[in-house]
């Protein structure tokens, strides 16, 4: 995948300044010197396994390198450090959106795990005997339809940790439905205005309406049922070992049920906060979190301290995670500043590649870069496109994400919660199912735009 990066990024040589008065850098020596270490940086990423690195090491190098010689690079060359300055704001500003989101969702998680509420969904699941294969499209379905709802990071969490509770070892199911859960969690995003941070970023820009982004919906579930088809010839049919004598049936603790209903109540705070009033949706997640902890000072002054505390279930947070997001979209805002990420608004002239094969192509660059800054990018250049080509980059930009382990929120919250069993070698095994449903999704969209001409 990398060979598309380097051969797209040949185009934005060609590019100037932009509208803030920012200097092309591509063909620096500082240009370049991000690109490589970009590139480098993503192979440690991408070999976690081998190497035994956490994934969050490379990612924070390069983003905080990269940004270290892009400064360097302007104040020994009499350029205004100020620019520097006021884009390292920004890219904060992002990440800090995103980590504290994250943040507050994953605390939620950690609290229904020690409420049991993942246990005891896990007892009812193999207590009536489902199969391995009817586990897998149950858990796929759920995730599916929930993504619109709860956005697709959340999505996966709770169902990769459905799924660890479920089977803690056997890789012939716990792969594929990984997969499954990563590939339907996205693609449910994308068919809904808030189901996926991208989704997000295309609606409030005014690139569609809400029912535009509804009539994305049988692309987006016909390509998810085409490689969920596909993975499930490689889930085996037997069922996991249950012993009612020895299995205990966990009960969901005092409280669990509030719980979960203030995590709703979370998620549509962050809606509300984002969308009517105008705020970062890490916003009303954290007002979420304020009622959350209001919740549990309630619960500690009948129960006790331990019942459920919320500071023990941030310690449990996976870190390397947020570690990660910091250090990508660092990295990822590095190269946007230096010009190379503007290469999307010369890939869209007629001449080069145009609007529908540059939007498919920004599908695999999503699997790469990671779907949010690649977005962000095709809003910053803003090619002239109908809304059925905004569609078009909004399906691939969300769906695309799935081609790789990392190359989505959602891929990368599961590799947190599947330790050393999703992985990036696991995932490529399968790439192909995902990629015959990524076309797959892509002629639908064709059928109903292009053929039908519904824009």
């Amino acid at each position: 995948m990398f060979k598309y990066l380097i051969s797209f990024s040949m185009f934005s040589i060609t590019l100037f300044a932009n509208e803030n008065q920012i200097p092309d850098l591509t063909s620096t020596w500082v240009g370049f010197a991000t690109l490589i270490i970009f590139i480098i940086g993503y192979y440690f990423v991408a070999n976690e396994e081998k190497y035994h690195m956490d994934k969050a090491i490379p990612a924070l190098f390069i983003g905080i390198f990269s940004f270290l010689l892009i400064a360097v690079y302007y104040y020994f060359n009499g350029l205004d450090i100020h620019l520097v300055h006021d884009e390292s704001e920004k890219v904060i500003l992002e990440i800090a959106e995103i980590f504290f989101f994250l943040f507050v969702a994953m605390t939620y998680i950690e609290c229904l795990l020690h409420m049991h509420v993942f246990d005891a969904l896990k007892y009812k699941l193999i207590s009536r005997g489902y199969t391995y294969k009817k586990l897998f499209w149950l858990t796929g379905l759920i995730a599916f339809f929930l993504s619109p709802i709860a956005d697709n990071l959340t999505t996966a969490l709770i169902l990769s940790t459905v799924l660890i509770t479920i089977e803690k070892e056997n890789k012939e199911f716990l792969v594929p439905s990984a997969i499954n859960i990563v590939v339907a969690a996205n693609a449910g995003g994308a068919w809904s205005p808030f189901g996926d941070i991208t989704t997000l970023m295309a609606w409030t820009a005014g690139k569609g309406s809400f029912s535009d982004f509804i009539f994305l919906f049988p692309a987006s579930i016909i390509g998810y049922f085409i490689t969920a088809f596909l993975l499930s010839r490689f889930v085996p049919t037997s069922k996991p070992v249950f012993d009612s004598s020895k299995e205990e049936k966990l009960q969901m603790a005092i409280g669990a049920k509030v719980v979960i209903f203030l995590g709703f109540i979370t998620l549509l705070s962050a809606v509300i906060s984002h969308q009517i009033l105008d705020f970062p949706a890490m916003w009303g997640m954290m007002f979420g979190l304020t009622l959350l902890k209001i919740y549990s000072h309630l619960l500690s002054i009948r129960y006790g301290s331990d019942h459920l505390n919320i500071f023990r279930a941030m310690s449990k947070i996976e870190n390397n995670t947020l570690m990660f997001f910091f250090g990508i979209l660092a990295a990822v805002g590095a190269l946007y500043f230096v010009g190379w990420l503007t290469l999307l608004s010369s890939v869209y002239n007629p001449n080069v590649l145009g609007p529908t094969l540059s939007n498919i192509g920004v599908g695999f660059l999503s699997a790469i870069v990671d779907n949010v800054p690649v977005m962000s990018a095709v809003l910053k250049a803003n090619p002239d496109m109908n809304t059925s080509q905004w569609m078009l980059v909004t399906l691939t930009a969300g769906i695309g994400g799935s081609l790789i382990s990392f190359g989505s929120a959602a891929g990368v919250g599961v590799m947190g919660k599947l330790k050393g069993i999703y992985t990036f070698s696991a995932h490529m095994k399968f790439a192909w199912t995902i990629l015959i449903g990524y076309f797959v999704s892509i002629g639908i969209w064709y059928f109903q735009f292009i053929v039908l001409n519904i824009n």
